[in-house]
């Protein structure tokens, strides 16, 4: 039975809470906005699930998840004046309930994910709320809580309010402890994927100078200012590994710096089984007993592993060939025909599988796992033991020039399968008509992704965007070739686009060249550059794994480099292979640098082998003394070059 106390609270709560109501979405609150940066990162799948935001307020959250397209999005809220603003939204697929979070008008086991966003504070029972989450929640569900952090608050008198007419309004509000959180949600069979405690970056303390209360924000500057918890309800089925072997493929990274996007970072532990991220924590992580590797990962920062969207692995150990500028790029391929045969014949002497290895290292190095290889896919690149993952499940023609049935290659692609083409290479009018041609031939459209794009236009640009079409650049390739890089406010106007990294034939070096170079040349911003070869082209790409992101989930392909406490986007625009020390594919180690690889276990030392790389050493999971023997055996002994870096064995 409910108390008249308790009556009387809520009462209380509802008509402050409608007050808020009015002014909700007119307030910029450094919190929410901390709490979007950090939760977008962490987000699922939402496509094709059904969503229950507790809490929903005025739809802050429901306008994000609405374009996720769930299939069901459901928002509760106990203030009527909260859902009457969220109501004049008019979000599609979207229902509104007046409820409270300890009691949820939902069917048991009928939801795939819940968010609740600054709520449980309000909760005056967390066991109840927690058992009604869980109650709702499907075996396999994702729960994300967030609030204001509980230790930061204290120490900080931070207080629940908002301003209406010029007076401060107080928020009746308790606060839980991570601890209690977890507790509490574990005796409901819910159990933790990630505990986020992001500190207030840039884009809050904009927001603080605003409100002229900087002096806050320097107090807060270097300690944790909400929790976020990813909180996921197993499967009847689950349990959590506890065989020695089991064990051993876990894998632990320890106290490094976590990138979970371009401005997103936290000091946490990682814990991996098998092939993907498990957890991602703040809190202390405890080293499960006969656990195979734990790695120190203190003063380092862990990024996701790199996604080339274009090269051609077959011409790693290729000089760069040609004497442009070109016209376009059938002028260039000519050219080099005629006058590099003798190169090429040489090249080309050495086995596919070879040169296709070499290809798979230069892209290891400079921190990518996964490479699309815009050639025919050879047996050799789907292996177990291919250092790197190439993208098999596209469709693709060359050219137009070079094609010999575009319209059947485009048509013979799959659903939800790229298609791949270089177009528009060049600066005539040739090339400029590349983009019409393609749309003429009905070859354009959502799953049309296009190579190099240089002769594009406003216009050209605008009907790439109309079609749903991406771009993928590959900017000092383009310059080498035809003296022209791509525009600066092309680019900016293209809404789907991603880095690639060409091959040494023409290209400035590796990707992390490429990203250098594309600041440079096209004014790229290092937060645009970060997206373009992480996100940007999983999506392009059609990859649903989660490549390119680092959550609880994603495939356990990881990058370590010294931390520069930077954001990881600032830091990933100015490093080059040099700075790359760790690379994980799948979780297993491909790549260590000489401090990484002494600690390592002796089971990831394993098939490890050493390669001098313009005098730095790197230890790769690769067959290095073979490739080498038959790399100088053509090429020469000490004229093997990996984009025009010199390889060789390390000397004794």
């Amino acid at each position: 039975m409910t108390s008249s106390a308790q009556l009387e609270r809520e009462s209380h709560s509802t008509r402050v809470f409608s007050a808020w109501a009015g002014v909700y979405d007119r307030q910029r609150n450094p919190l929410l906005t901390l709490e979007e940066r950090y939760l977008l990162r962490l987000l699922p799948k939402i496509f094709g699930r059904d969503v229950l935001d507790v809490g929903c307020g005025t739809g802050r959250w429901l306008e994000h998840l609405s374009r996720l397209n769930p299939r069901s999005l459901h928002g509760i809220d106990l203030s009527p004046a909260m859902l009457s603003q969220a109501a004049a939204k008019n979000l599609l697929n979207t229902r509104l309930s007046r409820s409270s979070c300890l009691s949820l008008p939902v069917e048991d086991s009928g939801v795939d994910v819940l968010l609740t966003s600054f709520v449980l504070s309000y909760a005056d029972d967390l066991h109840v709320a927690a058992s009604e989450l869980a109650r709702v929640a499907r075996p396999g569900g994702d729960l994300f809580l967030t609030d204001m952090h509980p230790e930061t608050a204290k120490l900080l008198h931070w207080k629940r309010s908002f301003h209406l007419d010029g007076v401060e309004v107080n928020l009746p509000a308790r606060s839980w402890s991570i601890s209690e959180l977890l507790t509490t949600f574990r005796a409901y069979g819910i159990v933790e994927r990630a505990v986020i405690e992001p500190a207030f970056g840039a884009e809050e303390e904009e927001i603080f100078g605003a409100h002229n209360r900087l002096r806050s924000f320097e107090e807060a500057a270097h300690l944790p200012a909400i929790c976020l918890l990813h909180l996921t309800k197993p499967h009847a089925t689950y349990s959590r590994p506890r065989t020695a072997s089991a064990q051993r493929d876990r894998r632990f990274l320890l106290g490094g710096r976590c990138a979970l996007g371009p401005s997103e970072a936290v000091l946490a532990s990682i814990d991996m089984d098998a092939t993907t991220v498990a957890t991602i924590t703040t809190q202390p992580t405890a080293i499960a007993a006969g656990a195979d590797a734990a790695i120190d990962m203190t003063g380092y920062l862990l990024m996701p592993g790199l996604i080339n969207a274009h090269d051609h692995l077959e011409f790693a150990l290729f000089p760069r060939l040609g004497r442009g500028p070109y016209q376009n790029a059938t002028e260039w391929a000519v050219d080099i025909q005629r006058h590099d045969a003798e190169i090429i014949a040489t090249h080309r002497r050495l086995s596919k599988r070879t040169r296709l290895w070499w290809g798979a290292i230069r892209n290891l190095l400079c921190g990518v796992t996964t490479v699309c290889h815009h050639n025919p896919i050879d047996p050799y690149l789907l292996t177990q033991d291919f250092p790197v993952r190439v993208i098999s499940d596209i469709g693709w023609e060359h050219s137009l020039a070079f094609a010999a049935d575009p319209q059947a290659a485009y048509q013979n692609t799959g659903e939800d399968r790229p298609f791949i083409i270089h177009a528009c290479e060049g600066i005539d009018e040739q090339s400029k008509s590349e983009l019409r041609a393609l749309d003429t031939l009905g070859v354009l459209d959502q799953s049309t992704v296009l190579v190099h794009g240089l002769a594009l236009d406003e216009q050209g640009a605008a009907l790439l965007n109309s079609r749903g079409s991406s771009l993928i650049i590959c900017p000092s390739s383009n310059d080498f070739l035809f003296g022209e890089t791509p525009s600066a406010a092309v680019l900016q106007s293209i809404k789907r686009l991603a880095l690639g990294s060409d091959s040494p034939l023409t290209a400035t070096g590796d990707l992390l060249d490429e990203i250098r170079f594309a600041a440079h040349a096209c004014l790229l911003s290092a937060k645009q550059l970060y997206s373009m070869v992480t996100d940007d082209p999983a999506s392009i790409l059609r990859l649903h794994r989660g490549e390119g992101s680092l959550r609880p989930g994603s495939p356990a392909d990881l990058i370590a480099v010294r931390d520069q406490h930077r954001d990881p986007a600032e830091t990933l625009c100015s490093i080059s292979a040099k700075n790359i020390e760790l690379v994980l594919l799948t979780g297993r180690v491909q790549l260590a640098s000489q401090s990484i690889f002494e600690r390592l276990s002796l089971k990831d030392r394993e098939g490890l082998e050493p390669l001098s790389i313009d005098g730095d050493i790197r230890w790769l999971r690769a067959p290095v003394g073979d490739l080498l023997r038959e790399a100088e055996d053509v090429l020469g002994k000490g004229a093997v070059r990996l984009g025009r870096r010199l390889v060789c064995q390390p000397s004794r």
